[in-house]
């Protein structure tokens, strides 16, 4: 079987990557499927989620994409076991040209975390652009779909991005809220579907579309 791989991507930061994909390795590693999380990003922030997992959750394998430091061999870095069945990619902030060329090389669908402000609405619409713009979306069959991320009640501002999508026919999977819960998960090494339901009830119905979505 072939390693289904997910690119957890945004142009901009902030805009809640490493919480995409945090959460999506935790979920699929919990379906019983051999799972890697692989981290791109220089400031190593869903490897540092990994330091913090506990023992006795499934195991989920951490390789690091970011640049190698002095004395080291990137490739070895990058070394995911063969058995992995999900790999989950968490993207630098603005990738592009050959970095971008080489994750989407290996990937079979997207994930683009938008945060609240119509900057990053704008630039993430820009980017979506730019990806379709390059061919390589159509051309690979790789799917795509929009998250939106740390929602709160006043957050209106995502119906413009809603009907840029509708255009494109692709989906806007779901909708996160600015919750202690997220943060919560990010600091202990977990994914809201480990935590209590009675603390994370709402949290894990919020992802729970966004991680089916992946497996179909």
């Amino acid at each position: 079987m072939r390693t289904h791989t997910t690119l957890v991507i945004n142009p901009k930061g902030g805009s809640g990557k490493t919480t995409v994909a945090t959460n999506l390795a935790a979920y699929l590693a919990a379906t019983g499927a051999a799972t890697a999380l692989m981290d791109y990003d220089p400031q190593g922030s869903s490897l540092n989620w990994l330091r913090q997992r506990p023992a006795n959750l499934p195991r989920i394998f951490g390789a690091n994409g970011a640049p190698a430091k002095a004395g080291r061999l990137r490739s070895v870095d990058m070394r995911i076991p063969e058995e992995t069945r999900e790999l989950v990619i968490d993207a630098p902030a603005g990738a592009s040209g050959l970095l971008l060329q080489e994750m989407l090389l290996r990937t079979h669908c997207i994930l683009i975390p938008v945060a609240p402000s119509a900057i990053d609405i704008h630039a993430t619409a820009n980017f979506i652009r730019d990806l379709l713009l390059a061919g390589r979306i159509r051309a690979a069959h790789i799917r795509l779909g929009v998250i939106a991320n740390r929602v709160r009640k006043t957050s209106p501002v995502y119906a413009p991005l809603e009907r840029f999508l509708a255009s494109l026919n692709f989906p806007l999977l779901g909708r996160l809220s600015d919750s202690e819960v997220f943060v919560s998960a990010a600091e202990t090494g977990v994914g809201v579907c480990e935590m209590d339901f009675v603390i994370a009830a709402a949290e894990r119905g919020q992802f729970g579309p966004i991680a089916q979505w992946v497996q179909t």
